[in-house]
């Protein structure tokens, strides 16, 4: 079986609250994140809500990576979900648990998108990583 993307579900607990209520902190997090992960940005947006929490979206052209937090709990919810096998996903969990300061995290793995494929062949429009030689 093949799958066409991956999904992390992480959920970031015993967060410094300040950080994960603050709008501009968590879009540029979220935005340095995926450069990190040398993902394709291709927009974003970040809501605050009143009186505390920030639900928000890096589109990227391997699919997304979305943020909903409770500072109120010290916890944020985070979603990752890449296609493909050009980037990293994990880099983006670990560098959004120092950037909240998460003392404790859980994530899961999901594979999306599963489809029997015979030997030799791929996906169709599953970008693969280009060697460098």
């Amino acid at each position: 079986m093949e799958a066409l993307g991956r999904q992390i579900l992480v959920e970031f607990y015993d967060c410094d609250s300040d950080k994960i209520n603050d709008v501009s902190f968590v879009e540029s997090a979220f935005l340095e994140a995926t450069r990190k992960s040398k993902a394709t940005i291709i927009s974003h947006n970040f809501h605050k809500f009143s009186p505390h929490g920030i639900s928000g979206v890096v589109v990227i052209a391997e699919s997304h990576v979305t943020i909903h937090s409770w500072p109120e709990y010290n916890y944020a919810a985070v979603d990752i979900f890449t296609c493909g096998d050009t980037i990293d996903p994990w880099v983006i969990q670990e560098y959004l648990k120092e950037a909240f300061e998460s003392k404790n995290i859980s994530s899961m793995e999901m594979k999306r998108g599963l489809f029997k494929v015979q030997p030799g062949q791929r996906l169709l429009f599953k970008p693969q990583k280009v060697s460098s030689n």
